[in-house]
């Protein structure tokens, strides 16, 4: 009976991906890395890092499905050249120390429009767990190239303090909330 529940749970979990297996290019032109963080504690500061690299890998189950993404913190963007200086400098982030920050999916759940990633974030020499929220906003065939495109959008938080980067108390919020828009293009060989 155990090979029966087991066969059922796996059929489950393959019939609950919304996407064909293989590997998913980033479509960097419809994807975005933005964050926001409190000012003063009054107000929001908005940004993004404009370089970026994402994987997802979709296997035969949940299981085997992988998230990966490498940001360059020297890629910030908020609107002012001054701030993004001060903040890329060894006072702040100190991008020659911490060039990047990485993320690898530990686990991937959900059905519908509605998912969570699990995995860890590491920045600089600092790993902690990061939970994102992920909204799934469909596949189409692309009348452009003729391959299928998936698009999601994904949420969360982290606390600066976690990872070492408690400069700036009283000035700057802890919590930085991360929000992305991710468009991933389907494997070769896989048009409409």
């Amino acid at each position: 009976m155990s090979n029966d529940n087991s066969a059922n749970s796996t059929a489950a979990s393959v019939s609950a991906l919304p996407l064909s297996p293989g590997d998913w290019e980033l479509d960097p032109f419809h994807s975005a890395v933005n964050f926001t963080i409190r000012h003063l504690g009054i107000a929001k500061v908005r940004g993004r890092f404009t370089e970026f690299k994402t994987g997802l890998y979709v296997g035969e189950s949940l299981d085997d499905v992988r998230v990966s993404a490498e940001i360059a913190l020297a890629s910030i963007d908020t609107g002012n050249s001054d701030r993004d200086a001060h903040t890329r400098s060894a006072e702040i982030l100190d991008v020659e120390k911490r060039p990047t920050m990485t993320f690898r999916s530990t686990q991937v759940s959900g059905e519908g429009e509605d998912w969570t990633i699990e995995g860890h974030l590491t920045i600089g020499d600092v790993t902690r767990p990061v939970t994102l929220a992920v909204e799934f906003g469909g596949v189409v065939d692309s009348p452009m190239d003729q391959r299928k495109h998936a698009g999601f959008e994904a949420t969360g938080e982290i606390r600066r303090s976690d990872f070492g980067l408690d400069f700036g108390t009283g000035l700057l919020g802890d919590v930085v909330k991360l929000h992305l828009d991710m468009q991933f293009v389907g494997p070769q060989g896989q048009a409409g």
